[in-house]
């Protein structure tokens, strides 16, 4: 791969105080015509201008400083792979204000990216276009010439000329709109001044939609916009935003700032949604709800995305970082305050255990492997932003900034928060800027705690063991890195600062002792504790680590599984961490299957959803032998209590989390191939495609999955229809997640082969792929294949952005042997992905770690296995 120059940020000579921009986008060639005039400063005399701009030509550039001459630019360099272009002038522009002006055209491209055309079909049949716009991380350049960079903040002046039939919306409140005087049908639409703010929130978006509206209790104007004959859809999330906004607003003690907050659902949308100031984009799945095709979890999936957005309006938008090493920041903070919200709006959600098993436990997942990354990267190159859009930023960012909380106490917290919004706003901070905000706030020492978390990479096993003295309880308790291949001796001996807590079992929810550990080891002496009492670290599973207890402690914890004294957070954050030992090879699998049926009683659906994770993990590692069949065993054994008791049909007094543990049971039954469940599914499956009883929207997951698991070329076809006929984008989804599960190679290759094809939207063909990849021993060889032989097509489809990433982490994460992983590191060497470089190597790294893993335990595993259905032996008399 060539080496890149050095990258260098915009030189800071001349910097914009406002953007006049005016765009006309053409919906039928996909160009656009653009007008810039930016209010400039010159700070040093300079004959050129630098400004990021990319896939644009400049026709015409001049400047024309206050009270002076125009000077046209005699020349446009373009550094296309630096993005940016060079405009020279014949002579100096002197220190001082002017006016830069540009005329420049582009294309509306189809990537996804910048100012593109996302398809939609009108309800009479049509197939037209939209114009939308993803500017984060770095392609408002592609829209405009601009000083991309989120440090260069300015307001923006936006006018629109667009057909008059179209909706046209952008970050502020229309103020003018009259008819287009140069040509017929189109009308000029001119919106109010911005905020000071960053390039990258700047959003426009000419369409057809319809919308609902509503306005907060504090006055601001909430719009939901739908596809036109859905603005229905559109009242869940409008209810959710209603909520939202006021919560923020109290929370940070800082009012929303705009007159108007808008929300739309875009037909082809590469992320799950995007926090434009004013005008929040988000993918059709994570806005539209409609009452009776929409499932619990997609319900539920909406109000996250909405919490996580809004909560950028003000971190990130207001406060904006300094450089995209501060990225983790804004996406760790609104990963963590979405689920602070949505606990507000929906207490029945049990939102905070959800987020153990969905960030916290997917961070150390991640943060283990010898390829994580820290949490602050230094990023230069664009292409190195994309990459850092991933679960260290997102999930172990929030995971940390829970333990934050969790450490100062919520009313310190607020405080802390309120003065960083109030001394930065419209400004850039970086994260250091906050831990001092935060210090000044609790007196606590914010900055030297935090750095261990976000300067260096991984985190702690905390090792843990117990004597009693006496009436006494003392823990000897030490600290060293966690990595997923096991204990490394010596050479890097990192340490973190670790809050951490302890509680007994006279009450599990109530923290008895906090310590903050802050070197390699101590011991916490529990006073009047007799030797009857469990202890427990960690209790609500807050601090991001790993522990290993002696035997002893960890014997007296099982029963509190059993019979549930234990906290249901706890109890998975148990069950989590010793299975993440046995794969690393610090206990073997076979204690972790132990614990794992002692959940045979379990009640709570977010531990049953972290266990059939893992026992997801184990039964896809164990495709890879010849008793796979056996562990299908144990997880119809395990599961079909729970299934008996929850049955088919919701109840009354059921609620949100019994719908979800009826679906995730139900589809893991019929998945391990439980016969009465499989019966029943084909039934009801029958009755809805026949319409005689259709299937209501939480069941159709594991219906589907079930039958096709089970199906053949009818079933395929079946689905197919389905997924045709269906209105709803949801539903398409659905169906497109579980199509992999097919077992005949011909119809795996029908699948794959249908997830390139135009019936299935760009953004959706990576989890179409992805499910063809982690259904069988099969489907995963012909997955990497088929992304292998489609490269070019696939690669110039997702090019940068972190689709590309995901769609090669689903397609070889599962494989278990060692020439795998060599195999797909060379194919990379000469297929490169620049944007997923780290991706690839944390792939090797997990094929790796799998195939040492099955190495170790398999034999160990299947003699269980066999042993825990013999018969009991009848002693000889």
């Amino acid at each position: 791969m060539p080496e890149r120059r050095p990258f260098v940020r915009l030189p800071t000579d001349v910097y914009p105080v406002n953007y006049g921009l005016c765009l006309k986008p053409d919906l039928i060639d996909f160009t656009f015509e653009g007008k810039l005039e930016a209010a400039v400063e010159v700070t040093q005399a300079t004959n050129q201008i630098v400004m990021n701009c990319a896939d644009i030509d400049i026709i015409t550039a001049s400047f024309e400083p206050d009270g002076g001459e125009e000077i046209s630019a005699t020349g446009f360099n373009y550094q296309n792979e630096d993005e940016k272009v060079t405009l020279s002038f014949p002579s100096h522009l002197q220190k001082g204000s002017g006016m830069l002006k540009i005329d420049f055209v582009g294309e509306l491209n189809d990537k996804m990216k910048g100012f593109y055309r996302s398809k939609y079909t009108t309800p009479s049949g049509e197939v037209r276009f939209a114009a939308v716009t993803q500017f984060e991380a770095t392609d408002a350049r592609r829209a405009f010439p601009c000083w991309d960079e989120p440090a260069i903040k300015a307001t923006f002046d936006i006018t629109l000329i667009v057909p008059k039939d179209r909706v046209a919306l952008s970050n502020m409140n229309v103020i003018e709109q009259k008819p287009y005087p140069e040509e017929d049908g189109l009308v000029e639409v001119k919106f109010a001044r911005t905020p000071i703010m960053s390039t990258y929130l700047v959003a426009f978006v000419i369409g057809e939609y319809d919308f609902v509206e509503n306005q907060s209790s504090d006055g601001v104007i909430v719009r939901v916009y739908t596809p036109i004959g859905k603005a229905e859809q559109g009242k869940f999330a409008l209810e959710v935003a209603t909520k939202t906004l006021p919560f923020y607003k109290d929370y940070f003690n800082v009012p929303y700032p705009l007159p108007k907050i808008d929300l739309i659902a875009i037909a082809d949308f590469a992320a799950g949604a995007m926090e434009n100031w004013g005008l929040v984009t988000y993918r059709e799945t994570a806005l539209l709800i409609d009452p009776k095709n929409s499932c619990s979890s997609s319900r539920q999936w909406v109000a996250l995305v909405v919490g996580h957005e809004l909560a950028h309006q003000w971190f990130g938008n207001l406060v904006t970082m300094e450089w995209w090493t501060h990225l983790w920041l804004n996406e760790g903070f609104a990963s963590w305050i979405e689920y602070l919200c949505v606990d507000h709006c929906f207490p029945e959600y049990d939102i905070w255990t959800q987020f153990v098993s969905a960030d916290y436990t997917r961070a150390l997942d991640l943060d283990a492997l010898d390829n994580s990354h820290p949490i602050e990267v230094n990023v230069g190159h664009p292409s190195e932003v994309d990459e850092i859009f991933d679960a260290i930023s997102y999930s172990k960012g929030a995971s940390v900034i829970r333990m934050l909380h969790n450490y100062i106490g919520d009313e310190d917290f607020r405080k802390g928060m309120n003065t960083y919004l109030m001394k930065f706003q419209h400004k850039n901070a970086s994260t250091e800027d906050l831990w001092d905000c935060l210090e000044q706030a609790s007196g606590k020492p914010i900055a030297a705690v935090m750095r261990s978390w976000t300067k260096q990479m991984g985190f702690p096993i905390i090792v843990v063991d117990q004597e009693q003295q006496g009436e006494d309880r003392v823990l000897k308790i030490s600290q060293k890195k966690f990595c997923a291949s096991g204990p490394h001796n010596g050479e890097d001996c990192l340490n973190w600062m670790v809050p951490i807590s302890i509680c007994t079992s006279e009450d599990p929810t109530c923290t008895k002792l906090k310590v903050l550990l802050d070197m390699p080891e101590t011991t916490v002496t529990i006073n009047n504790l007799g030797p009857e009492q469990w202890v427990k670290i960690n209790p609500g599973t807050v601090g991001f680590y790993r522990i290993q207890y002696s035997s002893a402690m960890l014997e007296s914890l099982l029963p509190g599984i059993r019979d549930q004294t234990l906290q249901p957070v706890d109890r998975l954050g148990l069950q989590n961490d010793l299975f993440s030992l046995s794969r690393a090879g610090m206990i073997s699998t076979v204690e972790v299957l132990k614990v794992m049926e002692a959940f045979i009683n379990e009640p709570n659906y977010t531990v049953w959803s972290d266990l059939s994770c893992n026992l997801g993990v184990l039964s896809s590692l164990l495709s890879h032998t010849d008793f796979h069949e056996e562990i299908q065993e144990f997880i119809r054994d395990l599961f079909t209590p729970i299934g008996q008791r929850l049955g088919w049909d919701s109840k009354d007094g059921e609620g949100h989390l019994d719908a979800l543990l009826r679906g995730l049971v139900l589809g893991k039954l019929g998945k391990a191939g439980h016969k009465p469940t499989l019966e029943e599914a084909r039934r009801r499956f029958k009755d809805h495609v026949e319409g005689k009883q259709i299937l209501s929207a939480d069941l159709r997951s594991p219906v589907y999955l079930t039958v096709l698991k089970h199906g053949d070329s009818s079933t395929l076809e079946t689905m197919m229809k389905l997924h045709k006929q269906a209105d709803m984008q949801e539903e398409k989804n659905r169906i497109e997640r579980v199509l992999g599960a097919i077992s005949a190679p011909d119809l795996i290759q029908k699948v794959l082969t249908f997830a390139l094809s135009e019936e299935v939207r760009p953004q959706d063909t990576v989890s179409v792929i992805g499910g063809v990849a982690g259904s069988s021993k099969q489907g995963r060889k012909a997955a990497w294949k088929f992304v292998k032989d489609n490269w070019e097509e696939l690669h110039n489809r997702y090019q940068g952005g972190f689709l590309i990433s995901r769609l090669i982490k689903l397609s070889v994460d599962g494989f278990a042997v060692d020439k795998m992983a060599a195999e797909v590191k060379s194919f990379f060497e000469s297929h490169h992905a620049p944007a997923a470089e780290r991706t690839v190597q944390q792939c090797c790294e997990n094929i790796l770690l799998n195939a040492a893993w099955l190495k170790r335990d398999a034999d160990d595993i299947h003699q269980y296995l066999l042993q825990r259905k013999a018969p009991p032996s009848t002693p000889s008399v």
